[in-house]
């Protein structure tokens, strides 16, 4: 990935206008929210939120003429690297921002993107994904939420598991089976279901960190409109893939720079306790630091030679942050030795340290778990026989 003085210039400004502007009534946002801290500020990261919109530093990687701004690859990192130092609160947009906005620009039509892209970008539209099931949550192609056309309505029946933000939504792309009979990938459609309506039913599921960011939804009959299918019923599956490809795109690099940040932190406390003099721990923290740096340089290379399909590479990379990043919390709790094993206060009051070990063990799971991530890379890259599959 090239970058050249207009790219520099281009850091300055996002650099710039965040010292300016992530203060006053939003200096209290720094570094909230975030996995496993979802439920901090939620109000106010909104109001963050709409504030870049209004600056025009959301979807940036959008074309010009869907709303975005059109910035190139190394202008998407450059933001994205100069938000996480800057230490901007997560972003409850995201899901619309990064996931379904760039689907809905590849695969939606017309009217879906001008119905649904500007408030998007404005922030005054969130999303959440329907994907995974208590039956489908590695093997999503597994899915038994079916929805069926009732004159000009799909009806959805259904429940979803381990949906983000699903409280704060008000809408949801839905992968559900709308053909009858269909098995595995075929018949399966992508649908944009509102969320606040009957026959929607949300249930936080409590976490080990003692939040809520997880979600199980049922669907009892709930409606969308007919034109409400992103691609043509029946080819839901490969408008899923690409989204989840588009998942594991640029945003990677500015999470690597809060993984950073994790990392320097805990170097940090090493420095000052006895994990200092032990050698095991000093090689552990070595290894996560050359980790780091072979994650962010896969990154960089995948993203600037896309591959016309989602498949190994994609993959790849969410085998190393995840893996790397649970190691980080697992070294965490070494290096901080038995007091890591109390929490602070009462009744399950957790600092940073724990609530990264704690989280970080989902991180091999969702967003695709690693022994699927290893099945695609050994049957698309490796050429490995198919796993035997129901």
């Amino acid at each position: 990935m090239q970058v050249n003085s207009a790219d520099e210039e281009f850091r300055r400004t996002v650099a710039g206008w965040l010292a300016e502007h992530l203060a006053g009534e939003f200096a209290g946002l720094r570094g909230a929210g975030g996995p496993g801290r979802e439920h901090e500020a939620h109000a106010g990261r909104v109001a963050w939120n709409r504030q870049l919109a209004a600056a025009g530093w959301t979807c940036l990687g959008w074309p010009a003429e869907h709303g975005g701004r059109g910035a190139t690859l190394a202008q998407q990192v450059i933001f994205h690297e100069e938000y996480a130092r800057a230490g901007g609160p997560a972003r409850v947009g995201y899901l619309g921002e990064e996931l379904l906005g760039p689907t809905l620009i590849a695969f939606g039509t017309a009217e879906q993107q001008q119905r649904f892209l500007p408030p998007i970008r404005a922030v005054t539209e969130l999303w959440c994904q329907g994907y995974s099931e208590p039956g489908a949550g590695s093997d999503l192609a597994s899915v038994a939420t079916r929805a069926e056309l009732d004159g000009d309505w799909w009806v959805i029946t259904g429940q979803k598991v381990w949906t983000s933000l699903a409280v704060e939504a008000d809408w949801c792309f839905v992968l559900a089976r709308t053909e009858p009979g269909s098995r595995r990938s075929a018949g399966l459609s992508y649908l944009l279901v509102p969320m606040r309506q009957p026959g929607v039913t949300v249930r936080p599921i409590r976490q080990l960190t003692g939040t809520s960011e997880f979600n199980e939804v049922f669907f009892d009959g709930a409606r969308t409109g007919r034109g409400n299918v992103v691609g043509a019923p029946g080819d839901g599956w490969r408008v899923a893939k690409a989204t989840l490809a588009i998942e594991r795109g640029v945003a990677t690099l500015g999470q690597q720079v809060g993984f950073r940040r994790e990392l320097d932190r805990l170097l940090e406390v090493a420095r000052r306790g006895p994990a200092r003099d032990d050698p095991l721990l000093r090689d552990r923290l070595a290894r996560a630091w050359i980790g780091l740096a072979v994650m962010r340089a896969h990154a960089v290379r995948t993203l600037a030679t896309p591959a016309a399909e989602p498949g190994p590479a994609a993959s790849v990379l969410k085998l190393l942050w995840s893996r790397w990043h649970q190691e980080l919390g697992e070294l965490a709790m070494d290096v901080l030795g038995a007091p890591s094993l109390l929490a602070r206060g009462a009744p399950y009051d957790l600092d940073d340290w724990q609530r990264l070990f704690l989280f970080s063990r989902a991180d091999t799971l969702y967003g695709g778990s690693s022994e699927i991530q290893r099945n695609i890379i050994a049957e698309q890259a490796l050429g490995l026989p198919r796993q035997a599959r129901g």
